[in-house]
């Protein structure tokens, strides 16, 4: 049987005013994998998410999430898929005025009738599971470091169990061993929890060392899609600039050692 589509994107157009962000763009993200997707600046890959996710209007196309299609679904339905997956916004996107514990119960407060005590050992549960202990719980936003700052909208994400994770440039901001650990992090859950997450990244360890699957967005179209060899044989310029830069060649490297 052929692997199941989690979230399936056919010919999608998604502009603002007379310009074309995404022209026609399609892709598809298994269940179970870790999807990545890169591009440079300007290339789309918010716009993408943000409109999987119902933030931005599709002008043409279809989006199906979880066998559903979200362009034409009604709210009660729109929302029922919602509660199924999970989003880490670039910057964390913590309130500013409630704890860490408050914002990990933040998605659960809006969903679930789930008394006091209930609440909190489940937000502690989703904390521990990211690697944040009792110390943490009663941090303010303010009070905390970029890692944790990730961490803390991770255990968020996945307050209400979902099947399905979005992150948006998980490790940007963070430094080298800090990013290290936060992609180690996204791999284990996945596993451990048997996630599908789709990623954008622009982070070259992540792309070799977590991601299952990448795709490539330039000049609003995917211009490659499939693992990192593919992406190492391509012959997209932007592509190719990309995959094998001076510090792509040490990856490389490292990626052919463990392949081998």
């Amino acid at each position: 049987m052929p692997p199941e589509a989690v979230i399936r994107v056919s010919d999608l157009v998604v502009g603002f005013g007379t310009q074309t962000v995404l022209n026609h763009v399609s892709l598809a993200v298994e269940r179970g994998e870790i999807f990545g997707l890169v591009g440079g600046s300007g290339s789309g890959k918010s716009v993408l998410l943000r409109t999987v996710i119902g933030l931005i209007p599709a002008r043409e196309g279809r989006i199906e999430v979880l066998g559903t299609d979200l362009v034409h679904a009604d709210d009660s339905t729109r929302q029922a898929i919602q509660k199924r997956w999970g989003i880490l916004f670039q910057q964390g996107a913590l309130l500013s005025s409630l704890t860490v514990l408050q914002n990990v119960q933040f998605p659960m407060r809006e969903h679930l009738q789930l008394s006091q005590r209930l609440l909190d050992e489940i937000a502690k549960a989703k904390l521990d599971m990211v690697g944040l202990g009792p110390t943490d719980w009663h941090k303010f936003p303010s009070e905390l470091s970029g890692g944790m700052t990730k961490r803390v909208a991770l255990a968020r994400a996945l307050a209400l169990d979902p099947e399905l994770v979005f992150l948006d440039e998980p490790t940007s901001g963070l430094d080298p061993i800090s990013a290290g650990e936060f992609d180690e992090l996204i791999r284990t859950l996945q596993r451990t929890l048997g996630l599908t997450v789709f990623m954008i990244t622009h982070d070259l360890e992540s792309l070799y060392t977590v991601c299952d699957r990448i795709g490539v967005l330039a000049q609003g179209k995917l211009v490659a899609c499939g693992q990192i060899s593919s992406m190492l044989q391509s012959d997209h310029p932007w592509v190719k600039a990309y995959f094998t830069g001076r510090r792509a060649d040490v990856l490389q490297r490292r990626f052919a050692q463990t392949m081998s």
